[in-house]
């Protein structure tokens, strides 16, 4: 009997473990189709309580399912990359060697809030002592 209960409760935990698995696979891939669906512009930047969103101006933004990533203004198009962790509730993005204001967003990005049309996120900066608060808007 004692056999039979292990086993039972093994089958059971590994059971849990799959569906805990395919639901988070299952959150990740609403997140990415939320994310990829049309372009974003900057609602709000903030870095240590300056307001630096006119920066942005004119800026938008294509994230691709593939963790690529387009910061295109005046038909000027500069490449990126991204990454979300659904359990970690952060987004990481990397413009390499883009000039500003684009390389501000080279950041692990804390997600604060979010629907399937905004994402407010922070991030801290501890080697520039920067405090950042972004707002992405789907236009």
């Amino acid at each position: 009997m004692k056999r039979v209960s292990i086993a039972v409760l093994l089958v059971f935990a590994l059971h849990s473990f799959s569906c805990k698995k395919y639901i988070q696979q299952q959150e990740q891939n609403a997140l990415v189709k939320a994310v990829t669906a049309g372009q974003w512009y900057v609602q709000e930047y903030l870095q240590n309580d300056s307001d630096i969103t006119a920066s942005f101006s004119g800026y938008l933004f294509k994230f691709d399912a593939n963790g690529t990533v387009a910061g295109t203004r005046n038909s000027i198009s500069i490449q990126g990359t991204w990454k979300a962790d659904i359990n970690a509730r952060t987004i990481v993005s990397n413009f390499p060697g883009a000039p500003l204001p684009l390389r501000n967003l080279n950041e692990t990005w804390h997600i604060t809030d979010s629907y399937t049309n905004f994402v407010v996120a922070n991030s801290s900066d501890s080697v520039y002592s920067t405090s950042n608060i972004l707002q992405l808007q789907q236009q």
